[in-house]
């Protein structure tokens, strides 16, 4: 019972702050300051979306500049929403969590695995020092770097490559977020992370089955801690490719 008064507490403690960061007014040149911030307020904030940072983050990040123009109407509403390439950005809850998941504090250096439209990277980079971005999809990471550089998010830096083997020129990260679900924690990108970082991932076989993971490295070891129950696309190119194999004592087969 405790544990819930506390959180209660805080959360409306956040409420207030936010409340008082950003008043009600709409900006001329914002028409969607007021979906901005009752999104924060109603789906983050009144949950446990509790890290000031975070929310102040997703107060200032222009959501509805990152989905196509048919769903801009739709852009703070609590769901996900379809972008190009068959592929989706997440609702602002699941983007809320798994960044607070990170416990970033401001200098840290940030690998993203599936850049999407950019909007995660953008939020990451409110909070970190850099954030590099990995997207295997040419045509989304185009799109994306274009729309993060016109909005002026300088520390992003956006590559098209196979996610699942990170970015190892900029290793080591302190903190990693994959935004797409694998059956397993892809190993280059445990390698990467840095001894005490951060590696939140979907894991699964189906989409029935999701559960975002907190992994971390702490004296050598690996640790992996469930978070929620998730549903996202999965991870393809090489992670998609190691489903398709069936792996023997000295071989493994293609079926």
């Amino acid at each position: 019972m405790k544990k819930h008064v506390l959180s209660y507490g805080v959360g409306m403690v956040a409420l207030l702050l936010i409340c008082a960061a950003y008043p009600s007014p709409e900006s001329d040149q914002d028409p969607f300051e007021k979906a901005r911030r009752n999104m924060v307020l109603g789906q983050l904030a009144a949950r446990d979306i509790t890290d000031r940072r975070v929310l102040e983050a997703m107060s200032s990040v222009p959501r509805h500049l990152f989905v196509p123009t048919d769903y801009r109407d739709r852009a703070y509403e609590d769901y996900p929403l379809p972008i190009r390439e068959g592929q989706t950005i997440s609702q602002p809850y699941i983007v809320a969590l798994m960044t607070q998941s990170l416990e970033l504090q401001g200098k840290e250096k940030v690998l993203e695995i599936g850049t999407g439209s950019g909007y995660q990277a953008a939020v990451l980079s409110r909070l970190a020092g850099r954030v590099f971005s990995v997207e295997i999809l040419e045509s989304l990471a185009r799109e994306a770097r274009r729309t993060l550089e016109t909005l002026g998010f300088a520390n992003v830096r956006v590559k098209t490559g196979d996610g699942y083997f990170g970015w190892s020129e900029e290793a080591p990260f302190d903190g990693i977020l994959v935004t797409c679900a694998s059956r397993e924690v892809p190993p280059p990108l445990v390698d990467q992370l840095r001894e005490g970082g951060r590696l939140i991932i979907p894991l699964g076989e189906t989409p029935a089955d999701q559960t975002l993971t907190l992994v971390t490295r702490v004296k050598g070891k690996t640790k992996f801690t469930p978070i929620s129950g998730v549903r996202f696309v999965p991870m393809t190119g090489e992670a998609q490719r190691k489903k398709k194999q069936l792996c023997f004592p000295g071989a493994c087969v293609n079926y």
